[in-house]
Parts: C-alpha cells; structure tokens; sequence
C-alpha cells in the first residue's frame, strides 16, 4: 500500500527518504492534493452583515472564475481593497473566503506582519480550520521547518499563515491570498537581498496561477488606495465596527490634548490631567487601559550637564538609550541598566562620571517605555502594569504569555510599543492613551506623516472592542497637524485627499517611483566620494539619453550617518520608470540597490 511521503520524512527524516529513491528502494510520486471534505469547524461563523456579505459576494465570485481570470482584463476583479475601520470584522471575512476556498478544492495563504504579534488572529485560524492550518517562521528550528514545508507541499495544510516570507510556501493549487495588515512596512524585506515586498510578490504569484488577492487594512498603504482609485484594484468598504457577537457598536470617543496647554496649566507630568481623569475612572470601574509609547526604554538621552557631551554609541552616529534595571518580563528573567544602541545593539555600562570631562552630573532625559511604567505606578499606587516592547518579549512565548496574563486580567494596564497596535482584540480594554503621538512624526521621510496616521489609527482601534464604547486620549504638541487630525477623526479618506495631494506636489510615489542607492565605507571621505562619483556617473548618464522625467537626488548623508562602523550616503533615482536609468549604469559592489523604499533617510 503507498505510503504518505510526508509521514516517511517526519518518521525517518528527509535523507533517509531521498537515499531510498536514489538506490531505487523506494518510489516518490507526486499526486495531485485531495482538499477533502472539511472538518468539522470548532468556531461557528458569525453571520456576515450587509458590507461583509457585499465584499464576501465580490471575492468568492472572483474565486468561481478560477484560472478564467488570469488575463489582463480581468485582473483588477481578483485583487480586492479590503478597507474597514478597525474591528468591522475584517477577519471574519478573511475566515469566510477561506472557508469558500476550501470548498473548491483550492489552498490558500495567509500574511501577518509577525506572526509573534497577532497570536489571537492566528488563533481564530486554527479554531475556525482545525488540522488544516500550517505557520511557516523563522521561530521554527530547521527540522520544524523542513517537517512543516513538506506538510504544505504534500497538500495537508490548507491554509498557510506566517510572515512575509510565507508568501514562497510551496502550497498547490493556490486560490486565495490574504495580506492583512497590507500597509505594514515590515512586509519589506530591507536587511538582505533580495530587497522584496511580499505584497508585490503575492500579487504577481497570484497573477501566475490565477488566484484571487485581498489586501486587508484599516489604514491602507497610501500607494494601494491610489491604485484602487485608479480602479487597478477593486475596493471593498466595511464602515462599521462590529462586536464579537456580530452587533454595529460605536468608534472610541477620541480627546485630543494639547501638551503645550498643560504646560501652561503648570502640569510637568508625562499625563495630562484628562489622561490621569480617565485613567482613574477607568480602573475604577473596573476595565483596562492601554498606553501607547513608541520608544523603549527610560530615557532617550544621557547628557552631562557640565560640559554638554552626549553618550553615543562609538559603532554609530547616535545617541545610547538608557534602559532601567528591570526585576522580571513575562518569562522571570531581568535586566541591568545598561546604555543601548538601537541601531546596532551595542550595550555599554551606564557611567557615573562624564567621559569627557569627569563631572558626575549625569542626567537622563526622554521617555520611554521602561520610564512610563514607573511614571504610572506612581500616579496610581498599587496599580498593576505590564510592559510589551522589544525588551519584555525577545520570543514568540513570551509575547503569547504577556497576552495571556492580560487578556486574564492579571494587570489593569498594558504599556507598550507599536506591538500593542497590532492584532490584540480584547473587549476589556475601555481606554488607550497614547502618551506622544508626536513620535516619527518628523523624521526626515516623506511617508513620516503616513505612517503617524496608520500608527494613532491602529492603536486607538484597540479601545472600545466590547459592548461599551471606549475612550481614546491622543496627546501632542502638534495637534492641527492633519495626520493627528485625521487620526483623532478615524477617517481614512479625509488623510488621503491630503496626502495624496502633497505626494504630487513634490512629485513622491506613488504619483512615481523611487530607486534607493546606498553606500557605506569605515571611511568618511571615501563613502562621499564615491557617492559623488555615482552621482556624478547617473546625472551624465541623463544628459546624454536626454531622459526627460528622470531626476537624481543627492547624494546626501543618511539618518543617521553612521551605523555599525560604516559612514553611509545614499542617493535616489526619481522617475516613472527607474529602470530607464539604472539599465545603463553598472552599479559597482559595495553599492545596495532597493527598489521601492519603505523608508528614504
């Protein structure tokens, strides 16, 4: 009788089986993958509403068509916008195609930004499909990996969720890819070659094999919504936030606070006094709260307040953050104070005395997120905080225990980084503050205000998730800012109209495209050299094809100018097709070509 080659290779190992083959003891045959019937679901579906119903109707249609629709045609009805407001249920319809998918015999693959961030939503994956989901990660040690790609491959998962690199999972008969969260920068793949996007890569798979993609978010990436408006994608609105239990409940009331008022009012607290009000009555009655800081540590900088000198990491151009001793994380371990690099991760003791100029008057300035839960503990003695930043959960068990101690309500507040905006579901959590929405929001990158809006937006969609409507408290030193602005009103097409307006002002994608070339050398001079010798090298390039729409900017310095040793300069082509450029200049080594940058400083 044959046997499952999937099960041969987890009982004997792969070499045994391929060593087999090779002597002709055993026969390796690929046959085509029976979707079977479906099990039996241990998550009932929840009765879609009107919008989910319309955008379930125009999904699955387009997945009827199967390999029908792969010319050009048609392909703009197989790439859906899937655009709603935070908690209007855009999971449940992902779990609804999925489940239609199935049904016809397809598989399909499913995106997370980090797969350690959203453990809920991959939960109601695998309640909803038991058996039938496989995670593809780097968490995974290497015979997991290989145990697991041979499940995909055999045909035994039916849907695949891991990060971006899931999107190269050998899963057959593909029908339906899911991007969730498709604004993320961390789809990006920015450290190594090659320098992909897995949205874009999702989208050409799909266009190979015929599938139909839905590209999910709140706050979608501005260059999406652009080619939805161009109607090269077709857009799906869920307007309304819903409840677990299906019912339409309201958006958080959300309090804008000028911080340059407070300081007025004679308030030096990092909470204004409307934060500490509904902080107070919050866990007075009861509920959770939740405040956003996207900064670790204690403080941002340490000065000498003698002679000014600034401790900077001796591999980088930039300041150290000092970070606190800690007493235990999710998992009981701690910490000693220590200065860290957050570009490299060089760590230094903490000095008692300048460097420079030996005075031990040494101050701390910033925020952080280790500072903040010192700074509530003392307003509200007694409370219990967790912390969920980088530094309190270094694995995927430690962020899957800090959920669990939360969703148990083992603390009343959640402090955290950007991770807390990701994902988290929980009906208990009737307040979000976030403490500085300022944060990046002045970064020398065309996308800063962007990504200040999908950032406020994600997290104050954390509040209110229950039957009582929840309560946001956004504070600012900039609150006409119209990225705060729109945040505070939760509208999406309202930042749109003007950032896509300002985006064609300054001629920035994704009115065109960008090409980033990036330099590094241990030496100074020699980095801006030879970035002006590139320069030097395009702009003559330009001259003689007489390439009109193709511009040259820089070379400049990077922020920051020196990271791990190497002094970097870095230039960017802009045009509506770089290649136009770049396939007549030889980019020599040393040099790193990224197409499409997520970020450009």
């Amino acid at each position: 009788a044959p046997y499952l080659a999937s099960a041969a290779r987890r009982e004997y190992g792969p070499g045994a089986v391929a060593a087999l083959a090779a002597k002709g003891m055993a026969v390796v045959e690929s046959a085509a993958p029976d979707a079977g019937p479906l099990p039996d679901p241990g998550e009932t579906p929840l009765l879609p509403t009107g919008a989910q119903s319309d955008a379930l109707a125009a999904i699955n249609a387009a997945q009827d068509q199967g390999n029908a629709a792969q010319d050009e045609s048609n392909g703009a009805r197989r790439v859906f916008l899937l655009e709603g407001v935070t908690g209007s249920g855009k999971t449940e319809v992902y779990l609804q195609a999925l489940a239609h998918c199935l049904g016809l015999g397809k598989r399909a693959i499913v995106l997370v930004p980090e797969l350690s961030l959203t453990p809920q939503t991959v939960g109601r994956f695998e309640a909803r499909f038991p058996g039938r989901v496989g995670l593809l990660h780097s968490g995974l040690t290497p015979a997991q990996h290989a145990e697991e790609w041979w499940r995909v491959r055999s045909g035994e998962r039916g849907v695949v969720i891991g990060p971006r690199s899931a999107i190269f999972a050998p899963q057959p008969d593909l029908g339906l890819i899911v991007v969730d969260e498709e604004h993320e920068w961390t789809y990006k793949q920015t450290e190594l070659s090659p320098r992909y996007h897995a949205r874009d890569v999702a989208l050409k798979r799909a266009e190979l094999v015929g599938a139909t993609v839905v590209l999910g978010s709140a706050t979608p990436d501005l260059g999406t919504a652009y080619q939805a408006e161009r109607g090269t994608f077709a857009r799906l609105r869920l307007p309304e936030r819903i409840e677990r239990s299906g019912a339409v409940t309201a958006l958080a009331d959300v309090d804008v606070v000028d911080m340059r008022d407070e300081l007025v009012a004679g308030n030096r607290s990092v909470f204004s006094r409307a934060l500490q009000d509904a902080l107070r009555e919050t866990l007075a009655e009861g509920a959770q709260a939740m405040l956003f800081l996207n900064r670790r540590g204690s403080a941002s900088i340490v000065e000498c307040r003698a002679c000014g000198h600034v401790m900077r990491c001796l591999r980088c151009s930039s300041a150290y953050t000092y970070h606190a001793a800690t007493a235990g994380s999710a998992q009981g371990s701690s910490s000693r104070e220590q200065l860290v690099c957050h570009h490299c991760n060089r760590r230094h003791s903490v000095p008692r005395v300048c460097p420079r100029c030996r005075s031990d008057r040494i101050r701390f300035l910033g925020l952080g997120t280790q500072r903040l839960v010192d700074e509530v503990e003392a307003l509200l003695p007694g409370v219990r905080v967790l912390r969920w930043d980088r530094d309190a959960a270094k694995t995927v068990a430690a962020h899957a225990e800090l959920l669990r101690r939360f969703v148990a309500k083992e603390a009343d507040v959640l402090v955290g980084t950007q991770m807390i905006a990701k994902g988290l579901d929980i009906p208990s959590v009737a307040l979000v503050g976030i403490v500085l929405a300022d944060i990046g929001l002045h970064t020398p990158d065309f996308r800063a205000p962007e990504r200040t809006f999908q950032l406020l937006t994600q997290v104050a969609g954390r509040a209110g998730r229950g039957p009582e409507p929840g309560r946001v408290v956004i504070q600012t030193y900039v609150p006409d800012h119209y990225a705060i602005e729109a945040a505070a009103a939760q509208d999406y097409a309202r930042f749109y109209s003007q950032e896509i307006d300002y985006r064609r002002a300054q001629a920035n994608p994704p009115l065109t495209r960008l090409v980033r070339l990036l330099f590094g050398h241990t030496d100074r001079d020699a980095a801006r050299r030879e970035a002006a010798r590139m320069a030097n090298v395009l702009g003559r390039v330009i001259r003689e094809w007489d390439m009109h729409g193709v511009e040259v900017v820089g070379p400049a310095p990077t922020y920051p100018p020196r990271v791990r040793n190497a002094w970097r300069w870095h230039l960017l082509v802009r045009a509506p097709d770089p290649r136009l450029l770049l396939d007549k200049v030889k980019v020599p080594p040393g040099w790193t070509v990224d197409v499409d940058p997520v970020d450009v400083f």
